[in-house]
């Protein structure tokens, strides 16, 4: 999961295009780039897309509305089904909302006649709350495979403006990440939005890396070459890693 590509859910060229791109992870999402008035043009879209997005070879994990809002349920009524490898769901804040949503998808998998634990769960950190609590929240459920850290989301919720240099993101990112390895899952790093701005993405996945986090969300296909690059093994640290074996 080096590069996961967001797809806007309410825009249907946008997911045909999406076909062509070659991701790790494809994220139609149904969340914060959907308009309200857009969510159920949204969902019926993604769901009638699945299976050819399925098809790419990427993982699909669809991103969901937040527990609390009006969305959620039918959100994942449309998407849990064989074609999908998980979901992503925005503003977990405790370990609780992911009981209540593994319920949830739980119920869903039955009725499309899957495994129950088939669909795995990367939940959203992105609230004073969910830092607090993310070690409990990334420990919460075997079907977590990784956490995502949404830095414009917890900006909001601190009331504090997002720094060109970030410095004020450097205790949530340390704080999920370790969580996140503690708990034996990923860390996956917020969206970087200038994505014409080559070298600054590449500073900015490398400085992610650094922290611990394992891959990062793209908002562009652009983007995906330098993300795959960055969270790859350097061939400098491939050679210090066979002379090490060699040793």
């Amino acid at each position: 999961m080096r590069s996961l590509l967001f797809v806007p859910g309410n825009k249907e060229n946008m997911l045909t295009k999406a076909l062509g791109t070659r991701p790790d992870v494809l994220v139609p999402d149904m969340e914060d780039s959907v308009p309200d008035t857009e969510k159920e043009t949204a969902r019926r879209t993604i769901a009638a897309f699945l299976t050819r997005l399925a098809s790419t070879g990427a993982l699909l994990v669809p991103r969901v509305n937040a527990l609390d809002t009006e969305w959620h349920e039918a959100d994942l009524a449309a998407v849990i089904g064989p074609e999908i490898h998980g979901v992503s769901v925005g503003k977990i804040r405790r370990a609780g909302d992911i009981a209540a949503i593994s319920a949830l998808i739980a119920r869903f998998e039955l009725r499309a006649g899957i495994a129950v634990g088939h669909v795995r769960l990367i939940p959203w950190i992105e609230t004073a709350e969910a830092i607090v609590n993310c070690r409990e929240i990334c420990a919460a459920s075997d079907r977590i495979i990784a956490v995502a850290f949404g830095a414009e989301d917890f900006t909001n919720d601190m009331g504090i403006d997002r720094l060109d240099d970030e410095s004020q993101l450097a205790h949530a990112r340390s704080a999920l990440c370790i969580a996140a390895r503690a708990a034996g899952v990923a860390a996956l790093d917020t969206p970087y939005f200038r994505f014409r701005d080559r070298d600054g993405l590449e500073r900015n996945a490398r400085a992610a890396k650094h922290v611990g986090f394992k891959g990062k969300f793209a908002i562009h296909p652009e983007q995906l070459d330098a993300l795959d690059a960055c969270f790859s093994p350097s061939p400098d640290e491939i050679a210090e890693a066979e002379r090490i074996v060699a040793a």
